[in-house]
């Protein structure tokens, strides 16, 4: 999983509503969606003073000054930080083998897939603050995907998105009810995914999570998964 590939596998199983070249930046148009389809990214060339193009871009858009760093933005995070601007959110991005995570199969009754998302994962994911824009990211998505419900007890306890770009699944969105947590529904449902993708064609799963969730990070490393990569945002602050 090289750096590049990481960006793209992100790209497309989690995609803006639109993307703009402006000059050296890549603007997202998110709609809603969250940071990642919100953030600009440099493709090309730049100098300092084009930073104030992609401010703009963003600023018609309605959205705030945000940017996401990648491997090898070293000057760009340089020149933000110079212009005030502050780290926010550092992510770090976790792969593994399908097969590897899928082995034992989970119990069918303690995981599913399923699309379109069935009524009590759309009410798991609003309750956790994962609302219409970030919903209409998943519609957007071409390609297999689903949505993945886990249980715990006879009851629903968490859900997930993966969508497959090449042959890598990714997972987004997972979130298990607080009363749910620590019983192995996180478990459950991301040796789901994992047969999901064997199924579909993929031989890898990956996702992204915040550096600073060690819980989430054991539990992927607990999996078989591995470190592959990192990002972070650069937030202009209001004023």
């Amino acid at each position: 999983m090289t750096p590049q590939a990481l960006y793209d596998l992100l790209e497309a199983s989690w995609p803006p509503a639109f993307r703009h070249r402006v000059g050296p930046w890549a603007i997202r148009e998110g709609q809603g969606g969250g940071q990642r389809v919100s953030a600009a990214t440099a493709e090309g060339g730049w100098v300092p003073d084009d930073i104030a193009l992609a401010e703009h871009a963003m600023a018609a858009l309605g959205q705030p000054a945000l940017f996401m760093i990648r491997a090898g933005d070293d000057a760009l995070d340089a020149a933000l930080d110079a212009r005030g601007y502050v780290v926010k959110d550092p992510v770090v991005a976790y792969h593994g083998d399908a097969a590897t995570i899928a082995s034992p199969a989970p119990d069918p009754m303690t995981a599913f897939a399923h699309w379109p998302p069935l009524e009590i994962a759309r009410d798991i994911w609003a309750e956790a603050g994962i609302g219409p824009g970030r919903l209409a990211v998943m519609d957007r998505v071409h390609g297999p995907k689903c949505a993945l419900l886990g249980r715990r007890h006879d009851r629903a306890a968490g859900v997930a998105f993966a969508a497959i770009h090449e042959d890598t699944a990714m997972l987004h969105a997972l979130e298990v009810l607080p009363a749910m947590r620590r019983q192995g529904s996180a478990n459950n449902i991301l040796r789901m995914a994992a047969q999901w993708a064997l199924d579909n064609g993929a031989k890898g799963l990956s996702l992204v999570v915040t550096e600073s969730n060690s819980p989430a990070r054991a539990l992927y490393a607990s999996l078989g998964m591995t470190l592959v990569g990192q990002y972070h945002y650069r937030l202009r602050q209001a004023g």
